[in-house]
């Protein structure tokens, strides 16, 4: 599988990423067995870039990743482990807060090293920006952690193009994990352009908007009482309506390629840029492999016109998440 690298100092990473935080958490109950085999199925087909965090199913996610590479031991080594930190949960599961501290990111590290059973982490990066800490003083945290051993590359996510700037200026970024697909298009206008200026790589989550735009997800699905998307705002009523619309326009062009709508989402998001890694969400190793067929696309101009006809910038009927959520963006973003 191509490789690419995240940013001037970044790891090199596989073309395509596995975000693992469906298999613990958000998205209803999953199955154990299917996704260590799913993990198994990644890394065997080449994808070394591992997504996580310490807050997904409360240290669930990295024991089921230290689990999946403790029984694929040859694999450690080529894969790069991802992991996002700071979020703060309470025993029932909500989110209150962010914990950007330095002394609090050393400790989110050492919880999270002895989960994943490893003496490093490849890429490390507070899950949002904490209000109350300068950014500057967090990323200070993490670079001492890189000076340590500890970690190997500073991540970012969600953050704005100015903070991507204070941040860069402490100590090397190697990449920035943010939303980006084609419902979710607002990077293009200053962060993408600051993140390349800077040499800093983009990992891009929710490429299939947890399913949306996936051609799977149907008006009339009844959604577990545990999935979250059940109050994600694209997901409800007569937004759910319309964003279906424009999955059904963009099912048009998938079939005249022959390809899945899946496929053509993820290639799409694969056709921006060299730069670029899509995180894909499989719990399941039937949707590991659509997603994987995506690499056989080409898109050529005229289907790229096309695509972005169907699903214009800015189509998608609205926010990426509850209100509440969107209130711990930064404020940039």
């Amino acid at each position: 599988m191509q490789t690419r690298t995240l940013g001037t100092s970044g790891p090199q990473t596989s073309a395509l990423g596995l975000g693992c935080m469906g298999m613990s958490a958000l998205y209803g109950d999953s199955d154990r067995s299917e996704s260590l085999a799913t993990l198994h199925a990644a890394l065997d087909a080449g994808i070394t870039l591992l997504d996580t965090g310490d807050f997904y199913g409360m240290g669930h996610n990295e024991l089921l990743i230290n689990e999946a590479l403790r029984t694929a031991p040859a694999a450690r080594e080529k894969a790069q482990i991802s992991v996002k930190f700071g979020a703060l949960r309470t025993v029932e599961g909500h989110f209150t807060g962010y914990d950007g501290r330095p002394n609090a990111v050393k400790n989110f590290a050492a919880y999270s090293l002895q989960r994943l059973g490893t003496d490093h982490i490849d890429i490390y990066r507070i899950a949002r920006v904490d209000p109350d800490v300068p950014i500057e003083e967090t990323v200070g945290a993490i670079a001492e952690l890189v000076e340590a051993g500890h970690v190997r590359h500073i991540g970012l996510s969600e953050v704005g193009a100015q903070t991507l700037r204070r941040a860069a200026a402490v100590a090397p970024i190697a990449d920035l994990q943010i939303e980006y697909s084609l419902i979710s298009r607002g990077i293009e206008e200053a962060i993408l352009p600051t993140a390349r200026e800077l040499g800093i790589g983009i990992t891009a989550y929710g490429v299939l908007s947890r399913g949306l735009i996936s051609g799977h997800f149907t008006r009339d699905r009844k959604l577990a009482a545990n999935d979250f998307r059940g109050m994600s705002p694209r997901f409800q009523g007569e937004n759910l309506d319309r964003n279906l619309d424009l999955v059904d326009a963009l099912r048009k062009i998938a079939g005249q390629k022959g390809v899945s709508v899946a496929q053509t989402a993820i290639a799409w998001v694969l056709s921006r840029g060299e730069d670029i890694v899509p995180l894909i969400g499989a719990r399941r190793r039937d949707r590991l492999t659509e997603a994987l067929g995506a690499l056989d696309i080409t898109l050529d101009a005229d289907d790229l016109t096309a695509i972005e006809q169907a699903v214009p910038a800015g189509a998608a009927a609205g926010d990426r998440y509850p209100s509440e959520q969107m209130a711990h963006l930064d404020s940039e973003h």
